[in-house]
Protein backbone atom coordinates (compact mmCIF):
# COMPACT_ATOMS: atom_id res chain seq x y z
CA UNK A 1 0.00 0.00 0.00
CA UNK A 2 2.63 2.52 0.67
CA UNK A 3 4.34 2.01 -2.48
CA UNK A 4 0.92 2.42 -4.31
CA UNK A 5 0.23 5.76 -2.19
CA UNK A 6 4.05 7.43 -1.63
CA UNK A 7 6.38 6.01 -3.59
CA UNK A 8 4.76 5.56 -7.36
CA UNK A 9 3.24 9.05 -7.70
CA UNK A 10 6.70 10.39 -6.52
CA UNK A 11 8.66 8.50 -8.53
CA UNK A 12 6.52 9.26 -11.80
CA UNK A 13 6.63 12.91 -11.48
CA UNK A 14 10.60 12.96 -10.79
CA UNK A 15 10.40 10.38 -13.97
CA UNK A 16 7.99 12.95 -15.71
CA UNK A 17 10.21 16.31 -14.70
CA UNK A 18 13.68 14.02 -15.78
CA UNK A 19 12.12 13.47 -19.16
CA UNK A 20 11.03 16.75 -19.63
CA UNK A 21 14.21 18.29 -18.82
CA UNK A 22 15.83 15.67 -21.29
CA UNK A 23 17.97 14.77 -18.42
CA UNK A 24 18.55 10.84 -19.42
CA UNK A 25 20.84 10.15 -16.54
CA UNK A 26 18.11 11.16 -13.76
CA UNK A 27 15.42 9.47 -15.95
CA UNK A 28 17.36 6.58 -16.10
CA UNK A 29 18.30 6.00 -12.77
CA UNK A 30 15.27 6.70 -11.59
CA UNK A 31 13.25 4.19 -13.96
CA UNK A 32 15.71 1.05 -13.18
CA UNK A 33 15.22 2.12 -9.19
CA UNK A 34 11.20 1.91 -10.16
CA UNK A 35 11.93 -1.27 -11.73
CA UNK A 36 14.32 -2.78 -8.80
CA UNK A 37 11.35 -1.82 -6.45
CA UNK A 38 8.94 -3.22 -7.88
CA UNK A 39 9.83 -6.91 -8.18
CA UNK A 40 11.51 -6.69 -4.65
CA UNK A 41 8.06 -5.93 -3.24
CA UNK A 42 7.03 -8.81 -5.34
CA UNK A 43 9.74 -11.24 -3.93
CA UNK A 44 8.53 -9.59 -0.43
CA UNK A 45 5.03 -10.95 -1.01
CA UNK A 46 3.66 -14.97 0.11
CA UNK A 47 4.39 -16.63 -1.59
CA UNK A 48 6.74 -14.69 -3.82
CA UNK A 49 5.91 -13.75 -7.12
CA UNK A 50 9.07 -13.97 -8.85
CA UNK A 51 8.88 -12.33 -12.62
CA UNK A 52 12.23 -11.70 -13.44
CA UNK A 53 14.40 -14.68 -14.50
CA UNK A 54 18.20 -15.34 -14.61
CA UNK A 55 18.68 -13.76 -17.95
CA UNK A 56 16.81 -10.83 -16.72
CA UNK A 57 19.02 -10.76 -14.08
CA UNK A 58 22.28 -10.96 -16.06
CA UNK A 59 20.76 -8.17 -18.55
CA UNK A 60 20.85 -5.88 -14.90
CA UNK A 61 24.25 -6.75 -14.57
CA UNK A 62 25.22 -5.96 -18.06
CA UNK A 63 23.77 -2.71 -17.98
CA UNK A 64 24.79 -1.79 -14.81
CA UNK A 65 28.51 -2.86 -15.56
CA UNK A 66 28.39 -0.57 -18.90
CA UNK A 67 27.05 2.30 -16.81
CA UNK A 68 30.36 1.64 -15.12
CA UNK A 69 32.69 1.19 -17.20
CA UNK A 70 30.98 4.66 -19.37
CA UNK A 71 31.18 6.71 -15.81
CA UNK A 72 27.61 7.81 -16.70
CA UNK A 73 23.80 6.33 -17.12
CA UNK A 74 23.91 5.44 -21.01
CA UNK A 75 20.94 2.81 -20.86
CA UNK A 76 18.40 2.02 -18.49
CA UNK A 77 16.04 -1.14 -18.25
CA UNK A 78 12.77 -1.66 -16.61
CA UNK A 79 10.57 -4.87 -16.95
CA UNK A 80 7.30 -5.12 -16.16
CA UNK A 81 4.97 -8.13 -14.77
CA UNK A 82 7.70 -10.60 -17.01
CA UNK A 83 10.92 -11.47 -18.01
CA UNK A 84 11.42 -9.72 -20.68
CA UNK A 85 13.62 -6.24 -20.56
CA UNK A 86 12.82 -2.72 -22.01
CA UNK A 87 15.70 -1.02 -22.70
CA UNK A 88 15.82 2.93 -22.81
CA UNK A 89 18.99 4.88 -24.17
CA UNK A 90 19.99 7.31 -26.27
CA UNK A 91 20.32 7.60 -30.02
CA UNK A 92 23.73 8.76 -29.69
CA UNK A 93 24.62 4.99 -27.72
CA UNK A 94 21.85 2.57 -29.15
CA UNK A 95 24.08 1.09 -31.90
CA UNK A 96 26.82 0.32 -29.05
CA UNK A 97 24.02 -0.73 -26.15
CA UNK A 98 22.61 -2.47 -29.12
CA UNK A 99 26.10 -4.50 -29.80
CA UNK A 100 26.60 -5.24 -26.70
CA UNK A 101 23.53 -6.86 -25.75
CA UNK A 102 23.95 -9.01 -29.38
CA UNK A 103 27.70 -9.75 -27.81
CA UNK A 104 26.32 -11.28 -25.07
CA UNK A 105 23.00 -12.87 -26.23
CA UNK A 106 24.26 -13.66 -29.68
CA UNK A 107 22.14 -13.93 -33.09
CA UNK A 108 20.10 -17.23 -32.93
CA UNK A 109 19.27 -16.73 -36.99
CA UNK A 110 17.07 -14.78 -39.28
CA UNK A 111 14.87 -12.14 -38.38
CA UNK A 112 16.22 -12.48 -34.45
CA UNK A 113 16.49 -8.51 -34.67
CA UNK A 114 13.24 -6.44 -35.47
CA UNK A 115 14.88 -3.71 -37.91
CA UNK A 116 17.09 -5.08 -40.30
CA UNK A 117 18.93 -1.97 -40.62
CA UNK A 118 19.50 -1.90 -37.27
CA UNK A 119 20.95 -5.71 -37.11
CA UNK A 120 23.69 -4.25 -39.54
CA UNK A 121 24.72 -2.11 -37.50
CA UNK A 122 24.98 -3.69 -34.62
CA UNK A 123 26.25 -6.60 -35.83
CA UNK A 124 29.72 -4.58 -37.20
CA UNK A 125 30.32 -1.73 -35.20
CA UNK A 126 33.14 -3.35 -32.96
CA UNK A 127 33.11 -2.66 -29.17
CA UNK A 128 35.75 -1.36 -26.76
CA UNK A 129 37.66 -4.31 -26.16
CA UNK A 130 37.89 -2.75 -22.59
CA UNK A 131 34.46 -2.66 -22.43
CA UNK A 132 34.13 -6.38 -23.15
CA UNK A 133 36.85 -6.91 -20.46
CA UNK A 134 34.23 -5.07 -17.72
CA UNK A 135 30.96 -6.80 -18.53
CA UNK A 136 32.83 -10.06 -18.71
CA UNK A 137 33.17 -10.02 -14.76
CA UNK A 138 29.23 -10.21 -14.61
CA UNK A 139 30.03 -13.58 -15.10
CA UNK A 140 28.27 -13.79 -18.57
CA UNK A 141 29.12 -15.74 -21.16
CA UNK A 142 28.06 -15.08 -24.64
CA UNK A 143 25.60 -17.91 -25.51
CA UNK A 144 23.00 -18.36 -28.45
CA UNK A 145 19.38 -19.01 -27.25
CA UNK A 146 18.46 -17.22 -24.23
CA UNK A 147 16.95 -14.16 -25.87
CA UNK A 148 14.39 -14.96 -28.44
CA UNK A 149 14.59 -11.46 -30.60
CA UNK A 150 15.48 -7.68 -30.12
CA UNK A 151 12.95 -5.76 -30.72
CA UNK A 152 14.58 -1.95 -31.69
CA UNK A 153 11.71 0.92 -31.73
CA UNK A 154 11.93 4.61 -31.08
CA UNK A 155 9.91 6.65 -29.20
CA UNK A 156 7.43 8.59 -30.94
CA UNK A 157 5.40 12.45 -30.60
CA UNK A 158 3.52 10.86 -28.17
CA UNK A 159 -0.38 9.87 -28.24
CA UNK A 160 -2.67 10.96 -31.31
CA UNK A 161 -5.91 11.76 -32.05
CA UNK A 162 -7.19 9.66 -34.90
CA UNK A 163 -10.52 11.53 -34.99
Amino acid sequence: QHRIKEVVPQRMKEIEEAFLAKDFGKFGELTMKDSNQFHAVCADTYPPIFYMNDISRMVVRIVHAYNIWAGEVRAAYTFDAGPNAVLYTLDKFVVEVGALMLHYFPSTGKDYISNPEFAKEIEAFKLDPELIKHCDKTGRAPEAGDVKMFYYTKSGPGPLSLE
